[in-house]
This record gives structure tokens, C-alpha cells and sequence, in this order.
């Protein structure tokens, strides 16, 4: 079908439904952005704010003015520009009186206006009073002066202003949010000292570059007093593209013990917060908390009060986890979208921000000046034609008496324009007193000299330029005031582990030979009198803190971590770790560990080759475990050996199953977090019997520590001066045990009682 619209006969239009929808869609879009969700460059208001203003003004609500009924202003809002609803109305007014929500009010409310507990919990329209704000005057002020275009209201009865003449940009004084079709503003409030300073020096300097204009304005200032800790590098990143997010923090200090937080975030509510402290605290995941409150009162408007449970809780770290799980730090995104000069919409850098600000500034001051000097003009050439007439009164009085239409001869007669002669019939005779020449002459100097300096200001652009900076700095300097908002690079938030948030208490942690675990809350539990399934028995336990992770080390070579207070109860037979942990096939726990994350074990395969890790390197969330021990072909894990501190001073025992043995110093071997690991007794690699050795044992000893060798059901007890004959570099054969002890079962230092199986 065609893409333009077909009349019938009988005069209807018909048109392809796809036309139609496509640009029914685009007017509605084009609607919502231009005149309900986004803000204009020039005074910073949407429609709706904007006849809010300008009703509230010609009400005559100024901010010296008594207050009046909000019902009322809404009632000329809604029945002179803004035919839509009364309560979205109302509410749009109300944001602009919350000086939690704006950084500079625009109206000055009495009544219930909300708290920052409960933005919505205003009283209705009909009971609350209101009326502008000095600031206010700011974007009010010059509208009567000549320097805005004036469009018809929605009936054509009344003509309302397009924009709002701003002495200074609203828009980023107190930002603006906003969600139309297919695009959404979000611009955050700013200081107006740091704007007016930033919009002089562009002023004075053109070509200024966005790194100077952000060394003048560092970063949005919230109403709220909380701390902005995003970095310099990203607040930067935000003004040179449009596009980003800031964060705020609360801030807090010591107070006896306790924490007092002083400053929440931007829109965030204290009992919102404390709600949130409470549902950790009841699922007892805050465990370093013991009270928490809300003393908030007139006087401290912000005073929210945590109890640490003892003073040994570290505070700092405490409060990082709540920034990170509560909204004591909330992060706001940032658009700088808006509706530039030209009438579209467009997300725009600070620097064009400021520049496109100015133009029109410059634009509504020439507008304000040409207005003025035409007015000057005009009373200059009616004075001009009254004091002709002052000083021929007498042939003006004869040209009246006498004359039926005096006008036209008094044109004829004396040179005078149209405006000239009305203005000369029109005059009262009292104003042709004797003095009034004095009068005359006096007010037409005046005026021509403001004429002049008129004429020099839209003549000069230097002059215009420093007109416009000496306002901005007057301005700044009446209605600016500190930043709010302290700027202060901090660490980023972490929540803490789920170990760390778990009470401390005493655990036994027990796992059976068939890989089935449970706690029980004590360290004085002898796990082989529980009850266990049929087939199955005691394999081994460990002790540790409820908080802690428990690390189970498996045939494959592989650990896994799990937090210790999640097991189930040791009256129980408590859970397959195959129900949580996701192992190779085939393969077996070995053995469950708990210890400082600094401690060091010694891990090694049957293969002959090991390595020390540390007790954090086993440490591993996912449930398919991290690969730590890496196993030749047929090798097996052998248990891990926990080392004491002082590792220079410790040797290591190796024993195969041929009866050789080697003991070599424990430096000897590297720190890895995974992998093969070095070779620590030579293994034989031939056919036959010979094959089929491996390493059977290992044990740790100390210094004048005997270590005792098992065979079956005998022992031999290998003092010190005896294992110096087996003493050796890492990596030999070692040497051949006596007869009937070469066939090792295991190993065992006497003094770490260190037996490995």
C-alpha cells in the first residue's frame, strides 16, 4: 500500500495501520521527552516545575510573601497550564520543598512536608501552606524583562513563559531524574559556589579544557551530608562522557565504644538501614553486634547507633561489610541527559553543559538589556515631545481650546510623532507645574545615560561578558553556600566471608570412611563411640572454630572447603559430601583439615614427589574443589603432613615400600600453591618386582627427635645418632632398613606424633 494517506469519497482519511502506529508512537515519545521527563539546558525545569514556579509567582507568593494554601497553587496550576492530575502535581511541588531531595529548594513549605525517613509521608495539598524560596528569584526574576518567548496554555486563553529566565544553571544545582520513552536523565545536584566559579573561569578563558572545569567543580554535592568516596580517575571518566556513577557513603564515628552514624546517603531512609542491620542480626549473621538504635531526634536528625559486641571487634571492618550489604553506601547512576538549545534531546559532557548554560545566559542578559534600552528609547522621545510642549504651553493651550481635533495640527505645528502627541493630550495639568522642566531634563540625563551605557554593554561583547560574571558573582555569592558533601577516596566496601560472620564456638568436625560428615559443639567428643551407618566407620575428625572452614582433601589430589557451622548436628550420621561437593569419579575423602591460614603442610603422592603448601592454598569455594596435588599415572595422595613454624630446623623421613630410607632437610623442598611438586626419594623405574615400589611413608622430625619405623607389630626406634646414617640429599636412593624392617607399615616422630598411613 501506499505511504500516504488515501481520502474517500466520503472525506475520511485511511491510512496503512503500520504509518499510522509508527508515528502515533514516535508523537507520543517525542512527548514525553520534550515536555513531561526531561529537563531543558536553559533553566533546568520540566513543564510541570516550571508552572508550578511561574503560577506560584503571578499568586504573588514570593518569598517575603504570607504563605498560602498549596491547594490553591495547585488549583492554578492544573486549571491554567497543566491539565493533568492533581496529585502528580502536588507531588512534583513537594520535591521541590524537600531540602532533603533538592539541594536548593525551590519552595519554601509550612506544614508536613515529608521526612528524609518517609519522602511520601507529606500531608495533603489542602493542609500544607507554601510559597517561593529566595533562591527561587534566581529563575524568576527577569521573566517580566523582556527575556523569554511566550507560548499560549493549553486552551489559548493565557500565555505562559517556554523557559525561565536562570541567573544560573538549575540544571546543575539541583539535578534532575527522569525516565521518557527509550532514554532517562539522572543528574546529580552540584555546589553553587563550585558551578559559579567553574562558569567565570570559562568565561574569562574560552578555550578551558573539562580537566580545569573539574578542578573547579570536583564532584556532585548531595543534599545529604554523607561522604562521596568514588575516585577522582572516575569522576573525571563521569563529566567527559555523560555517563557513570557516583557513591556515597555514610559517615560515622566512636563514641564510648558504640558507632554513631551522623550522615546517610542521598534518599536513604534510617529506619530503612536499621531494618536491613536487623535482618542480618536476627539470622545471626552480625554476630560482632550487640545493640543497634535509632536516636534520631530535632536536634540530631541523624544519629543511628551500632553496639559492638566487645571492644576487641574491628570497627573498620565491620562497618566495610555493612556499606557492602546495607544502603549506608549507595551508588547513583549518572546521565547527563538533557534537552539542549536547539530543542533535542542529548546526553552532553560538563564542559558543553557549562558553555551551551552560558550562551544562553549571554542570550537572556543581551535579551534583557535590548528590552531595557527600547524602553529607555521610548520614554526618551515622549519626554522629548513633552518638553516642546512644556515650552510653547501657550500654543498648545490655544491649539486645545480651539481645535476640534487638536492632535494632527499639534503634529503639524510643533514636529511631533503619533506616540508624541497622545502622550502631550494625555498629560495632567498638574505635571505642568513650574518645576516640571527640571524634572524633565533631569529624568531624560538620567535616561540618556543609561542609554548610553546601554548601547556600550550590547556594543562591547567584553562589557556584556563582565556584566553577566558580575552577576554570577554577586548571585554566588547571596545564595552559595560549603559543600555538603565531603570528597574522600576510600577503600571499597567488601562484605564479610560467611566464616567471618558465624559465631565463634568450639567444633568437632568428623568424617566417616564413606565420605559422611557432621559437627558436633565441642572439642571433647570421641568420634568413635558416635552411632555410623552399616558398612561404614570413623575415619577421621578435627578440631577448629565454628567460624572457620573446614578443607577436605580427597584421593585425587583435589581440596574443598565448606563453612564448619553449616555441617549437621554429630547426633545425627549426618551428610554426604557428594551433596554438596561435586568430586571426580571414583574418588575418596582422605581426610578433613582445619587450621591458621598461614600454617604449612607437607602434601606428597606415593610417586615419590612433594611440596609444602600453605593451609590457605587449600582453601576452594566451588564445589568440583581446585586440582592442588598433581598425580602421575597409578600415583596415590598420601595424607598431608602439618609442619611446625620453624621449617629450617625440621628434616623430613621417606620411606618406601622396599625398606629404603631417606631423611633430608625439609628446606630442601619448594613452596607451591599446586602442582607436581619435587622429587623426594628415588624410586627404581626398571621391570619386574623392582616396578612396583613406592613410596610407602613419610614423617617429619626435629632435631634430636627419634623417629620410629613400623613393621606389623614391630617397632624400631631410630634415635638420632641412628638416622644420621640415613641422612642424604633430596632426591637419592636413601639406605636399606635392617632385615624384617622393610616392609614399613609407617612412620612416627615421637615428638609431633605425626603418624602417616
Amino acid at each position: 500500500m501506499p505511504d500516504t494517506a488515501i481520502y474517500t469519497a466520503e472525506g475520511l482519511e485511511r491510512r496503512p495501520l503500520r504509518d499510522f502506529t509508527e508515528k502515533a508512537y514516535l508523537d507520543y515519545s517525542m512527548y514525553v521527552i520534550l515536555d513531561r521527563a526531561l529537563p531543558h539546558i536553559g533553566d533546568g525545569l520540566k513543564p510541570v516545575q516550571r508552572r508550578i514556579l511561574y503560577a506560584m509567582s503571578e499568586l504573588g507568593l514570593s518569598a517575603t510573601a504570607k504563605f498560602k494554601k498549596s491547594a490553591r497553587t495547585v488549583g492554578d496550576v492544573l486549571g491554567k497550564f497543566h491539565p493533568h492530575g492533581d496529585s502528580a502535581c502536588y507531588e512534583a511541588m513537594v520535591l521541590m520543598a524537600q531540602s532533603f531531595s533538592y539541594r536548593y529548594p525551590l519552595i519554601d513549605g509550612q506544614g508536613n512536608w515529608g521526612s528524609s525517613d518517609d519522602p511520601k509521608s507529606f500531608a495533603a495539598m489542602r493542609y500544607t501552606e507554601s510559597r517561593l524560596t529566595p533562591y527561587a528569584e534566581l529563575l524568576l526574576a527577569e521573566a517580566d524583562q523582556g527575556t523569554i518567548d511566550w507560548q499560549p496554555n493549553f486552551d489559548g486563553t493565557l500565555d505562559e513563559p517556554r523557559l525561565l529566565p536562570a541567573r544560573l544553571p538549575n540544571l546543575l544545582l539541583n539535578g534532575a531524574t527522569g525516565i521518557a520513552v527509550g532514554m532517562a536523565t539522572d543528574i546529580p545536584a552540584h555546589n553553587l559556589r563550585e558551578v559559579a566559579r567553574a562558569c567565570l573561569h570559562l568565561l574569562d578563558h574560552p578555550d578551558a579544557t573539562l580537566d580545569e572545569l573539574v578542578g573547579l567543580i570536583p564532584a556532585p554535592d548531595f543534599p545529604t551530608a554523607a561522604e562521596i568516596v568514588t575516585p577522582a580517575a572516575e569522576i573525571l571518566k563521569l563529566y567527559r562522557t555523560g555517563n557513570g556513577s557516583v557513591r556515597q557513603r555514610a559517615c560515622y564515628r566512636r563514641e564510648q565504644g558504640d558507632i554513631v552514624i551522623t550522615a546517610l546517603p542521598y534518599q536513604v531512609s534510617g529506619s530503612r538501614v536499621l531494618e536491613q542491620i536487623a535482618a542480618q542480626f536476627n539470622a545471626k549473621k552480625l554476630p560482632m553486634i550487640e545493640d543497634f538504635r535509632d536516636e534520631s531526634d530535632h536536634e540530631y536528625p541523624t544519629r543511628l547507633v551500632i553496639v559492638p559486641r566487645s571492644n576487641r571487634i574491628d570497627i573498620e571492618r565491620l562497618m566495610l561489610h555493612l556499606f557492602a550489604t546495607t544502603d549506608l553506601e549507595r551508588s547513583y547512576r549518572v546521565n547527563l541527559n538533557l534537552i539542549a538549545l536547539d530543542g533535542r534531546p542529548r546526553v552532553m559532557n560538563l564542559r558543553d553543559i557549562l558553555r551551551e548554560w552560558l550562551t544562553y545566559r549571554t542570550e537572556t542578559v543581551r535579551r534583557r538589556l535590548q528590552h531595557r534600552l527600547e524602553k529607555v528609547l521610548h520614554r526618551l522621545h515622549l519626554l522629548h515631545g513633552l518638553l516642546i510642549a512644556f515650552l510653547n504651553l501657550n500654543e498648545v493651550i490655544h491649539i486645545v481650546r480651539h481645535e476640534d481635533d487638536p492632535k494632527p495640527v499639534l503634529i503639524d505645528y510643533f514636529g511631533l510623532t503619533d506616540l508624541q502627541a497622545d502622550y502631550v493630550l494625555n498629560t495632567r495639568l498638574r505635571q505642568l507645574a513650574r518645576l516640571e522642566e527640571l524634572a524633565i531634563r533631569a529624568e531624560q540625563d538620567a535616561l540618556s545615560s543609561e542609554r548610553d551605557h546601554l548601547q556600550r554593554l550590547l556594543g562591547d561583547q567584553q562589557a556584556l561578558k563582565q556584566l553577566i560574571s558580575d552577576e554570577i558573582r554577586a548571585d554566588a555569592e547571596r545564595y552559595g553556600d560549603a559543600r555538603r558533601a565531603p570528597l574522600i577516596e576510600r577503600p571499597a566496601a567488601v562484605a564479610l566471608d560467611e566464616t567471618e560472620l558465624a559465631p565463634s564456638e568450639p567444633l568437632t568436625v568428623v568424617l566417616s570412611e564413606k565420605g559422611w560428615v557432621r559437627a558436633a559443639k565441642s572439642h571433647e567428643v570421641d568420634a568413635t563411640t558416635l552411632s555410623y551407618r552399616a558398612g561404614d566407620g570413623f575415619l577421621t575428625l578435627t578440631r577448629l572454630r565454628s567460624n572457620q572452614p573446614a578443607v577436605f582433601f580427597d584421593s585425587t589430589g583435589r581440596s574443598y572447603a565448606l563453612p564448619a557451622h553449616t555441617f549437621p548436628s554429630a547426633r545425627s550420621q549426618g551428610e554426604p559430601l557428594t551433596g554438596r561437593l561435586d568430586p571426580p569419579a571414583g574418588a575418596r575423602f582422605l581426610t578433613v583439615l582445619s587450621d591458621a591460614p598461614e600454617t604449612r603442610y607437607l602434601l606428597a603422592s606415593d610417586a615419590g614427589y612433594g611440596f609444602i603448601i600453605r593451609f590457605e592454598a587449600l582453601i576452594a569455594k566451588p564445589k568440583s574443589g581446585k586440582a592442588v596435588l598433581t598425580l602421575p599415572e597409578g600415583a596415590q595422595v598420601l595424607a598431608p603432613l602439618r609442619l611446625t613454624p620453624s621449617l629450617e630446623r625440621l628434616r623430613v623421613a621417606a620411606v618406601t615400600t622396599a625398606g629404603h630410607l631417606l631423611v633430608f632437610p625439609l628446606t630442601e623442598l619448594p613452596e607451591m600453591a599446586r602442582g607436581k611438586g619435587n622429587k623426594l626419594i628415588a624410586l627404581p623405574t626398571g621391570r619386574g618386582t623392582v616396578a612396583t615400589e613406592r613410596l610407602r611413608a613419610l614423617a617429619v622430625v626435629a632435631p634430636d627427635t627419634p623417629l620410629t619405623v613400623c613393621a606389623g607389630k614391630r617397632e624400631l626406634t631410630l634415635k638420632p645418632t641412628d638416622l644420621a646414617l640415613y641422612h642424604g640429599e633430596r632426591g637419592r636412593r636413601g639406605k636399606l632398613l635392617p632385615r624384617g624392617f622393610q616392609h614399613v607399615d609407617g612412620l612416627r616422630a615421637i615428638e609431633t606424633e605425626q603418624p602417616v598411613v
